[in-house]
């Protein structure tokens, strides 16, 4: 790890690992000086009660320091050599790259940083590596890992190859590890840890055909204590009838890419679901709409049963999931206090929902690109047009695979009263290459030949209307903008496509300030420690931390 410090006067100020780490109290507060958990608090609105970084001073906001983290066995760290776990045989080199695309946790001082097969401690006040442990992997699909959980001096990651691992936050050391899913069928895992109660919550990933589950482990034994499945697993299950049938359901999909939001009054927790199996070409899977694959999904966090459920995307042929963090709102709604759900869909529409009983209140269509859908349902679901399904002879479809948006954190500001979601208008000729559904498992069947951008935004939704409050375009030809992050100080920051991180008026859009770092590859955070606010964003294996000096 290396790193570059430019405010000495922070260096003599002592690192400390947490003494009390997380309780309850501090998951169930909104989030202040700490950021416990994914999206800081159990929300997902990402919206700051800090105030010390305003409009008035953030022209003065500067580099605090750097500090890049180095992904392998033999890196050591303060007092020794990283800690190295894992099943693997310690030959199978991953691809994938160290980049840092999830959350960072900062507790007590602690910054816990989280790639494929790594985890770190580091120091929030300077940057510098506490402790690094690196698991031995199988194998499995590297493309990014979205953080840990902490319950306690308890952290929790997923691997790559299936497993979640327990850390204890003060040394790095092992507690446990379990098996999430089955390696030998293709899973891989990618989603962080929701610790709510005594629930350490866990997803999964498959692009071939199995089913989505999501779990609950004990965070002190690692035991399972329920899973739930995104698609039905028994006969007599009500959402079979979405499908050609029980094994066709069995091996439908639905993954659990991203985590989820959590209501306490409920014990809802509230997640989106990933694309139906086979994805494009869709004989296998029958006429129905494939429940609960492309939904939002609300279940009770104790027992890990449904309790409702709003399906974004019915029959999905575009691979276009629901894998998008659901915020949780309270509002007023046509003139009476509601509790809402609010998701920006990577099919490109946006929905309002009531989180109590999964009603819905409002669609709109959030991207002039999209074409892959004609009109609404009675349900306000977009109506796919077969016209716009793969075809031999091409069909030009909007949005492309990677979507209008995708896993991408959005934020929610209670100043405005707007959604913000970064977006991309993207198309491409899609070509079925597969008519035989044997031969088209997955994501296979297709051929998608990109053919480019109406431009990228960050774009503010008005939640009661679903209309566009106002839209920044990035400069360039298109590509896809990271995360965002609102604070009570009136600022909005994400990241843009040409490696700046930015800071803009959440009201309407104008730019206050920005810092070239490099390609910004997770979404912006803050906290507060020794009477400082920080910024904290990260450029591929790199955290840039930013202050008022």
């Amino acid at each position: 790890m290396t790193r570059t410090l430019l405010i000495p006067a922070l260096l003599a100020l002592p690192a400390l690992l947490p003494a009390q780490g997380v309780d309850a109290a501090m998951l169930l507060a909104p989030l202040g000086d700490s950021w416990p958990t994914y999206s800081g608090d159990y929300s997902g609105k990402r919206y700051s009660t800090l105030t010390q970084l305003n409009q008035s001073n953030v022209k003065n906001l500067t580099l605090a320091w750097t500090s890049r983290v180095a992904a392998n066995a033999g890196n050591g760290g303060r007092g020794g050599q990283t800690i190295v776990g894992g099943e693997g045989t310690g030959d199978v080199v991953a691809g994938g790259g160290n980049n840092i695309k999830g959350a960072v946790l900062q507790v007590d001082g602690v910054l816990y940083v989280c790639t494929p097969d790594n985890a770190w401690a580091v120091d929030a006040r300077d940057g510098h590596e506490l402790w690094h442990y690196f698991w031995k992997t199988r194998g499995a699909t590297h493309i990014g890992n979205r953080g840990m959980g902490i319950y306690g001096n308890w952290l929790f990651f997923e691997t790559p190859d299936d497993y979640v691992v327990s850390l204890d936050a003060r040394t790095g050391k092992e507690r446990w590890h379990k098996v999430i899913a089955n390696f030998e069928e293709q899973y891989f895992s990618t989603t962080a840890p929701i610790v709510i109660g005594n629930h350490v919550l866990v997803g999964t990933g498959n692009d071939l055909d199995e089913p989505g589950v999501l779990q609950s482990f004990d965070p002190e034994t690692g035991d399972v204590q329920w899973k739930f499945y995104s698609v039905p697993m028994v006969a007599g299950d009500p959402a079979v009838s979405s499908w050609k049938n029980l094994d066709a359901a069995r091996h439908g999909g639905g993954q659990m890419w991203v985590p989820g939001s959590y209501d306490p009054e409920t014990h809802l927790y509230i997640l989106g679901t990933g694309n139906p199996s086979p994805a494009y070409t869709s004989v296998s899977r029958g006429e129905g709409d494939n429940l609960y694959t492309c939904s939002i999904i609300a279940i009770n966090v104790d027992t890990g049963k449904l309790v409702w459920h709003y399906q974004t995307s019915p029959h999905d042929t575009h691979d276009s999931d629901s894998a998008q963090t659901p915020v949780l709102v309270d509002g007023v709604f046509n003139g009476r206090p509601r509790k809402l759900v609010v998701t920006a869909s990577r099919n490109g529409y946006y929905f309002t929902l009531d989180r109590l009983t999964g009603e819905h209140l409002v669609t709109s269509k959030f991207s002039d690109s999209v074409n892959w859908a004609k009109g609404l349902d009675a349900n306000g679901a977009p109506k796919r047009d077969p016209a716009k399904d793969f075809d031999i002879g091409g069909a030009l479809v909007s949005p492309a695979n990677s979507g209008i948006t995708n896993w991408q954190p959005p934020a929610y500001s209670p100043d405005t009263g707007l959604f913000y979601v970064p977006q991309n208008d993207n198309y491409a000729m899609y070509y079925l290459t597969e008519t035989d559904p044997r031969g088209a498992m997955g994501l296979g069947g297709k051929e998608e030949q990109g053919v480019g951008s109406a431009g990228s935004y960050l774009t503010a939704i008005d939640p009661k209307t679903g209309k566009i409050a106002w839209r920044h375009r990035y400069p360039g030809n298109g590509g896809s903008p990271n995360g965002l992050l609102t604070t009570a100080g009136k600022l909005l920051f994400g990241g843009d496509l040409g490696g700046n991180i930015v800071a803009y008026d959440p009201a309407d859009g104008k730019i206050l300030w920005h810092s070239h770092v490099g390609q910004v590859s997770n979404a912006p955070e803050t906290y507060m420690l020794d009477g400082h606010q920080y910024l904290l964003v990260a450029s591929g294996d790199t955290l840039f931390a930013f202050t008022l000096y």
